[in-house]
């Protein structure tokens, strides 16, 4: 599997960036990059490696793997000014120095009371990767306290690939891409899904949900988890199921008493189709679950030994509880290859995301697509990268409630260390 967390070295030789908005109309977009990271001198946040979220006033958040004041990651906010262009300022600096966490590969999300939550990859009490929030305080500046250290004690997991999200009852739910019951100290194995519960004292208590790896389950996600109107779970493994390693599962957590789940595989890949998902999956407005493979597909894939470049899949609930997949595109390295981020879908039902490499350039590009009648789907790539205004794409995509669209670059741009870029409609 390759794993979602690169590193700086991988990150800089790939190359990707920004994207166009499709409109069914066919008109064209404009793209603007919004800042380049890694100023020499400033102090600025290097490699961005997680998706954006966007605030009701239109200012984005979001982590950068390195730099900052201890060179071990930030938390950033760009606001855009009045007479154009936009203002970052570096909420949080992760440090080595304590047992702060570093390294944070994952999204931000937001409370109610306006603190934000997220993960790191690694530090920590025990080395292992942290859940953290940050608070704003009064006269300016954040606060971070960590909820959780992760800790390889034969039970909890370790490292999240990706951040949390919340329930109705402030509840935080999240993977863990190693560790757990079952995890034998390979690489690709084992695994958890995880909760965190708010107590009375103001500390949090974790409940680990799913330990990976069992007989022919799914092991080491690359990605994190999303919630049903049910409350029931959905992700995906890298690894893992029915055939093997290096194929992975899209999987169902469902609620079947109080601190009782119980796991369902609803789609074994296998090669050569599309295989290794290193991203979440989306759910629609009628249940139906959409997401990526790395690898595999139809093929063959131009400029790589592989018989495929990844794929974008839909899986559809059917009678009787079984569900059926259906390829919705084939990547082929002309038309974008090795899609690690996973799709966003719009109001009107088209999907739009990005592929690492590939395209016109070979430097990636990004994509809708857009479903026809009888089940086909239309494929347009929106954009084919050039390298100038960054690299890697490594993460999706967000809108705003305009209809922008926003995302970032590991690499490239004027400092060669990322980009935030944002595209108009």
């Amino acid at each position: 599997m390759r794993s979602k967390k690169l590193s700086p070295e991988f990150i800089f030789v790939l190359v990707t960036v920004a994207a166009i908005r499709f409109m069914a109309a066919g008109a064209a977009a404009q793209t603007q990059v919004l800042h380049s990271f890694g100023k020499k001198g400033s102090g600025d946040g290097q490699t961005p490696n997680a998706p954006l979220i966007v605030d009701a006033s239109g200012n984005l958040y979001g982590t950068t793997q390195l730099g900052g004041a201890y060179d071990a990651g930030t938390v950033f906010e760009l606001t855009p000014e009045a007479g154009g262009g936009w203002t970052e300022t570096l909420l949080y600096s992760f440090g080595y120095l304590h047992p702060d966490g570093y390294s944070p590969s994952s999204g931000l999300i937001f409370d109610a009371a306006g603190n934000l939550y997220g993960t790191t990859f690694e530090g920590g009490a025990y080395g292992l990767g942290t859940v953290f929030e940050l608070s704003p305080q009064e006269g300016g500046g954040w606060k971070e306290k960590i909820l959780h250290h992760f800790n390889n004690n034969g039970v909890d997991g370790f490292q999240p690939p990706a951040g949390v999200i919340f329930d109705a009852a402030g509840n935080l739910y999240g993977a863990t891409s190693y560790g757990g019951l079952y995890y034998t100290g390979y690489y690709d194995a084992g695994g958890t899904v995880f909760e965190l519960t708010p107590e009375a004292d103001g500390e949090w208590k974790e409940f680990i949900l799913h330990s990976f790896g069992n007989g022919t389950d799914g092991q080491g996600p690359a990605a994190g988890v999303v919630l049903d109107a049910a409350g029931n779970l959905y992700g995906t493994t890298s690894s893992g199921g029915a055939f093997g390693q290096y194929t992975g599962t899209v999987f169902e957590l469902e609620r079947v008493g109080a601190g009782r789940w119980t796991e369902k595989i609803l789609y074994n890949f296998r090669p050569p189709a599309g295989y290794e998902p290193t991203a979440p999956v989306v759910l629609d407005a009628t249940g139906n679950l959409y997401g990526t493979t790395y690898s595999g597909g139809t093929g063959p894939c131009v400029g790589d030994d592989s018989s495929g470049c990844g794929t974008v899949f839909e899986l559809s609930p059917q009678a009787g509880g079984t569900w059926k997949q259906t390829v919705v595109q084939n990547f082929d390295g002309v038309n974008g290859q090795f899609p690690s981020a996973g799709v966003i879908l719009d109001s009107s039902g088209n999907l739009y995301g990005e592929a690492l490499n590939g395209g016109s350039g070979g430097s990636g590009v990004v994509f809708a697509l857009v479903p026809g009648v009888g089940g086909t789907w239309t494929d347009r790539v929106l954009h084919n990268f050039v390298g100038s205004d960054g690299f890697a794409p490594i993460e999706g995509l967000v809108f705003d409630n305009a209809g922008n669209l926003y995302g970032s670059t590991a690499s490239g741009g004027a400092y060669q260390y990322g980009v935030v870029f944002e595209v108009t409609p």
